[in-house]
């Protein structure tokens, strides 16, 4: 199981804001070896205590997302049902963890697993949610994962008309956001244009 694993702790830890040198004395001959389950779940309680507030809550989701960034943690991101926790983030009221959770999804959709598994938990929908947030970079992330996400087995979920129709909005704000502006033309260059049917 990941979590007894060091990168596995060590992904949990960071994400609380603990110092792997305070958790862990210098054991150059067992780095890469599984921690003790004992040893992880005895910290279990810490994050619990973490979760359980809000500032933190965001804190670690920010960080998680920011851990969705790296190819290398994909496989550890999966094993530890942290899309599915991006997803959960994007139904919440607070818009700091949606914009978080859906920084997330964009950053790990780019993989095809991962885009597998926010497919088939629901997430587009979720996703297409976003494209009316207040907050400019959840925009931003729901179109770039709209963009990783759209293929031959979703996009009549995606391209719906009122959907195409926001992205074009976006695409024609330049004034108002280039960012918007240019994710969106992009989109719209490689899942529209490209196919005049829509």
């Amino acid at each position: 199981m990941l979590l007894n694993t060091l990168p596995g702790i060590r992904i949990l830890n960071q994400c609380i804001g603990i110092n792997d040198a305070v958790l862990y004395p210098p054991m150059a001959d067992n780095i890469g070896i599984g921690w003790p389950k004992s040893r992880y779940v005895a910290y279990l309680p810490i994050f619990k205590t973490v979760l359980g507030m809000k500032k933190s809550k965001e804190k670690i989701v920010a960080n998680l997302a920011n851990f969705a960034y790296d190819p290398y943690n994909y496989t550890f991101l999966r094993q530890l049902n942290v899309l599915e926790l991006f997803l959960d983030c994007i139904t919440e009221p607070n818009e700091k963890l949606v914009e978080f959770g859906i920084g997330g999804i964009c950053n790990s959709c780019v993989d095809p697993a991962n885009a597998s598994i926010v497919t088939q938990c629901g997430g587009i929908s979720l996703i297409i949610q976003c494209l009316s947030s207040p907050v400019r970079n959840t925009v931003n992330y729901a179109i770039g994962a709209l963009y990783y996400l759209c293929n031959a087995s979703n996009k009549g979920e995606i391209l719906k008309p009122e959907v195409v129709d926001v992205i074009r909005r976006y695409a024609a704000a330049g004034a108002v956001s280039v960012s918007f502006s240019n994710l969106a033309q992009a989109f719209l260059d490689t899942h529209i244009d490209r196919h005049s049917d829509v």
